[in-house]
């Protein structure tokens, strides 16, 4: 069963005041490198959101059970640490700023 919620325990950080945005990455990945200063620069520009990278192959128990199956992988979390949105490969930055409308 997938699960729908994840707290500071499974991101190994804290969630954002009003929204998480979580990359699972992994070592070779190019586009994960740009995700991360994507994602990176979103969280600084939006207040109470957080970005946290998940090494993939670190925490391969997690990333079953969440499904992941490419990197990079980000989740949309709300305040809450449900996910409220998923999106596989490199993201645009308006995009990601859309998709936390959603969790804030």
């Amino acid at each position: 069963m997938r699960r729908t919620r994840l707290g500071p325990d499974e991101l190994g950080g804290r969630l954002g005041e009003r929204a998480t945005l979580v990359q699972f990455s992994s070592a070779f990945c190019a586009p994960c490198r740009a995700t991360r200063r994507i994602l990176g620069e979103v969280a600084g520009m939006v207040p109470g959101v957080a970005h946290v990278e998940i090494d993939a192959e670190a925490r391969l128990e997690l990333v079953r059970d969440l499904e992941i199956l490419k990197t990079p992988t980000v989740l949309v979390l709300d305040a809450g640490g449900r996910v409220v949105r998923r999106a596989v490969g490199q993201p645009r930055k308006a995009d990601v700023i859309a998709a936390l409308g959603e969790a804030v």
